[in-house]
């Protein structure tokens, strides 16, 4: 059992298989038709999500605020090591949690709320919105501006603090941005609030 844990590979094979056992499991109660489709495409949609969210957090609660905690002599392993493939980890899961939620309203007919914010949809489309708006953060100011701050691209060190503070400015605001977010997600399936 301790081999599983020593490697992640073989730690998120161990949680996919369980995830198969339990689909054989139900065996035939399941109806692999539209409905089923829906369920494994919000299911894929969540854990992008929580990946997403989960390291968004991270950075604002924990990497954030501990750095000027860490001596100057250590931030290189953050830098140079943990910022840069958390931001990996970060700008994909992202994209995933995009694609697999514009996947999601298509297949459950949110777009036109997109654009008209129609009821009984009004609390998906703010949603998608903000987690539209977020995403984009993510790819074009987040990112672009962490490659400058952590030395991915040249930049003078006056460029490399701009960046930082920029890139840091806007996670808090993606960070702002996933609360009510998470809240219009989790209210269209529990009726919507009437929105």
């Amino acid at each position: 059992m301790g081999a599983i844990f020593q490697s992640l590979g073989r730690t998120i094979s161990a949680g996919v298989i369980l995830v198969i056992v339990l689909i054989l499991a139900a065996g035939k109660g399941i109806n692999y038709d539209y409905a089923w489709g829906a369920f494994v495409m919000r299911w894929l949609h969540v854990l992008s999500g929580v990946m997403w969210v989960g390291l968004l957090w991270y950075f604002n609660f924990v990497q954030i605020p501990s750095m000027p905690k860490i001596p100057d002599e250590q931030k290189p392993a953050i830098g140079k090591v943990i910022a840069p493939a958390a931001l990996f980890w970060f700008r994909w899961a992202a994209l995933s949690t995009l694609v697999t939620g514009l996947l999601l309203a298509g297949m459950n007919g949110y777009f036109g709320a997109l654009f008209t914010f129609a009821r009984p949809f009004t609390a998906i489309a703010i949603g998608m919105w903000l987690g539209i708006i977020m995403a984009f953060n993510v790819w074009f100011i987040i990112w672009p501006n962490q490659k400058k701050a952590l030395g991915i691209v040249a930049a003078e060190a006056d460029a490399k603090a701009k960046a930082a503070r920029l890139a840091m400015l806007t996670s808090r605001a993606n960070t702002m941005l996933s609360i009510p977010m998470l809240f219009c997600m989790v209210a269209q399936q529990n009726g919507g609030l009437g929105l």
